[in-house]
C-alpha cells in the first residue's frame, strides 16, 4: 500500500476552502462570542442567521450562522476559480456515486451542493458579493483579530477514502500520520492555496465537524483573544493551548463557543507551492511532534465534535488510542 498521488489536471480548479456554515440556538450568544473573542466583521445581520467575514477578507463572508433547535454544521464550503468548474465539478462527483445538486444560497453565487464519498456535506461556489477589507481600520481590529479561514478538520472513519477521493480532485497532500514504516493513514493534511491545509481527516467516529481554523496575525492576538474570554466569562471555554503545532510549528488556541462548536486561532504557516516538495509523514506514537512542549490535551478534544445536520455518524474499525491529558496524569 502506497500514499494516494495527486491528479493535477482533473479538469476543474477548486482553490481553497472558502467558508463554514452552522446552525447555533442563541444568534446574539453567538455574535457576542465572534466579534468579542475571534474578532470577526459582521458582513451582515438578518432575522435568522449572522454572516461573518475576517479582517482581511473581502468576499461577503467565511462563517454563516443560523439560528436552529440545535449545535449542527449545514456545510463546508470551499471556492471554485470560475463559474464553469463548477459543471466540471459535479460531474466529478457524479463520476464517482456522490449525491449532487445545484443550490439556491443567499450572498453566493451559483452553488453547488455535494457529499463526498466519507459523507462529508460541501457547497461549492465560484463568486460572492465584495466587503471592503477591514485589514487597514484598526479601530475595529478586537479580540483574536481574525484575519481569514484557513481551514477545518472533519473526523471520518474512511481516511484513505477521503483522501483517495481529494487527491484525484486535485488536492495535495502536504502531511500525514501513519504509524512508523506504514502508509495506514490515521490523518491526512490536503491543501490547494499553498500552505499545509484546506480540509483535514483525522480517523474517528464521524463524520463530525472537529474544528474550523481562522489565521491571527500575531501571537499576542491569541492571547489578547484568551484575555477577552476570560473578561467576558468564556475562561472555560479556553480548551487547549496556547501552544505549538509539531511539524506545522504554528502557535494555536482552541476554543468553543456558545453552541460549543470548536474554533482555532493560529499563527503563522510554511509554504509547499513547489511540485518536488514531497508529504511529511509523521507517527502518532511520537509525543514529541503530537505536542513539542506542554500537557497533551484532554479526552473531549479527541472525542468531542460538531455533527453534520442529518448525516449518520460511523464508528471507525481501529478506534483511535491517543495519549490524553487524563491518561497522561493517571501514569
Amino acid at each position: 500500500m502506497s500514499l494516494p498521488t495527486t491528479n493535477h489536471d482533473p479538469g476543474f480548479r477548486i482553490t481553497r476552502a472558502s467558508h463554514v456554515v452552522l446552525t447555533v440556538r442563541d444568534l446574539a450568544a453567538s455574535r457576542r462570542f465572534y466579534e468579542k473573542v475571534i474578532g470577526l466583521i459582521l458582513t451582515a445581520e438578518e432575522s435568522d442567521a449572522l454572516y461573518f467575514r475576517g479582517v482581511e477578507e473581502a468576499c461577503h463572508h467565511s462563517l454563516v450562522l443560523r439560528k436552529g433547535g440545535g449545535a449542527a454544521c449545514a456545510r463546508l464550503g470551499l471556492r471554485v476559480f470560475q463559474e464553469d468548474d463548477l459543471d466540471r465539478l459535479k460531474g466529478f462527483f457524479e463520476a464517482h456515486g456522490c449525491r449532487v445538486a445545484w443550490a439556491e444560497v443567499p450572498h453566493q453565487g451559483r452553488t453547488l451542493h455535494a457529499t463526498d464519498p466519507a459523507g462529508t456535506p460541501l457547497e461549492f461556489c465560484a463568486t460572492m458579493p465584495i466587503e471592503p477589507r477591514m485589514i487597514t481600520q484598526f479601530t475595529r481590529h478586537g479580540g483574536g483579530s481574525a484575519l481569514r479561514l484557513d481551514h477545518y478538520q472533519v473526523l471520518t472513519p474512511e481516511v484513505r477514502k477521503a483522501c483517495e477521493f481529494y487527491t484525484a480532485a486535485g488536492f495535495r497532500l502536504s502531511e500525514y500520520i501513519a504509524p512508523a514504516g506504514t502508509f495506514d493513514l490515521r490523518g491526512v493534511f490536503l491543501q490547494r492555496k499553498g500552505n499545509p491545509h484546506d480540509i483535514v481527516f483525522f480517523n474517528g467516529a464521524g463524520p463530525r465537524l472537529h474544528h474550523f481554523a481562522f489565521l491571527a496575525p500575531e501571537v499576542h492576538h491569541l492571547l489578547n483573544a484568551c484575555d477577552i474570554a476570560g473578561e467576558l466569562g468564556y475562561g472555560a471555554a479556553v480548551e487547549r493551548g496556547p501552544g505549538r503545532h509539531g511539524p506545522g510549528h504554528a502557535m494555536y488556541v482552541y476554543m468553543r463557543d456558545p453552541d460549543g462548536h470548536r474554533v482555532e486561532l493560529f499563527n503563522t504557516h510554511y509554504q509547499i507551492m513547489d511540485i518536488e516538495n514531497e508529504p511529511i509523514g509523521w507517527d502518532p506514537s511520537d509525543h514529541k511532534i503530537s505536542f513539542p512542549w506542554g500537557l497533551p490535551a484532554r479526552q473531549a478534544w479527541f472525542e468531542e465534535a460538531t455533527p453534520f445536520a442529518d448525516v449518520a455518524i460511523r464508528e471507525p474499525q481501529v478506534k483511535p488510542k491517543p495519549l490524553t491529558l487524563e491518561s497522561y496524569l493517571a501514569k
